[in-house]
């Protein structure tokens, strides 16, 4: 899971492409977001040069996991190798894209639908993951994303889900954060969820939950909240 994790809970990486014109290696820090299988997706300006970089040569290199204190190398990262695929606004895919994105950075929506910018699913081919000194492991892509059979039906569900555990449940939420993932208390908010889990966000912090297992019809999904509560209640 630690894998998953430094992928599902990052707000941001440093992106490496060749750089359009010269071939050069050029890294660039952009915003992450994820799909619902788990697949990285970024937001860009056709003003970049990474933008530029990845509409010419699409095989690219994602760089996550935040640095804590101490010394930076002693904490995990993940190396994601991927292939930059352009999501066009009448792509069935895009709404699905852009809500999940808003809800893990929303100050985007300033510029989110300015005609320059779009949306880039990073599709995953393999990673390299460094857990600290002396714990690295070579990651295939099945070990990184999880299967969703019926993104559109999911991406229903979250939108009405999402909405209505902020709106009702905001206990519910606190619980999940501050007793099962041991965060500190604040403003928790339930940003996304997918067939694994739950992602919870306030301000800059994000802490991932994980289900139990994988839920294959997202209509389980209720059970598991409630669950999900009454864990948290009874530590």
């Amino acid at each position: 899971m630690l894998a998953k994790g430094l992928v599902r809970t990052s707000r941001f990486g440093a992106l490496a492409a060749l750089e359009a014109g010269t071939g050069h290696p050029l890294a660039s820090r952009v915003a992450v977001a994820t799909d619902l299988d788990g697949t990285p997706v970024i937001l860009t300006s056709m003003l970049s040069g990474h933008t530029a970089a990845i509409l010419g040569t699409p095989s690219c290199s994602l760089l996550v996991g935040e640095p804590g204190k101490g010394d930076p190398l002693a904490h995990p990262r993940i190396s994601l190798f991927c292939e930059a695929v352009r999501i066009g606004r009448d792509d069935p895919a895009h709404d699905r894209l852009r809500t999940r994105y808003l809800a893990r950075h929303p100050k985007a929506e300033l510029y989110v639908d300015f005609g320059d910018f779009s949306f880039f699913r990073l599709d995953l081919a393999r990673a390299s993951l460094n857990g600290g000194f002396g714990k690295a492991f070579d990651l295939t892509r099945q070990d990184l994303l999880s299967p969703v059979d019926d993104p559109e039906r999911w991406a229903a569900l979250e939108v009405s889900a999402v909405a209505h555990m902020n709106e009702d449940h905001r206990e519910a939420i606190k619980l999940y954060a501050e007793v099962l993932c041991k965060a500190e208390e604040a403003k928790w908010r339930l940003a996304c969820l997918d067939p694994e889990g739950l992602d919870l966000v306030a301000g800059d912090r994000v802490e991932r939950l994980w289900f139990d297992e994988l839920l294959e019809d997202p209509q389980d999904l209720r059970q598991v909240l409630v669950t999900l509560a009454q864990k948290a209640r009874k530590a």
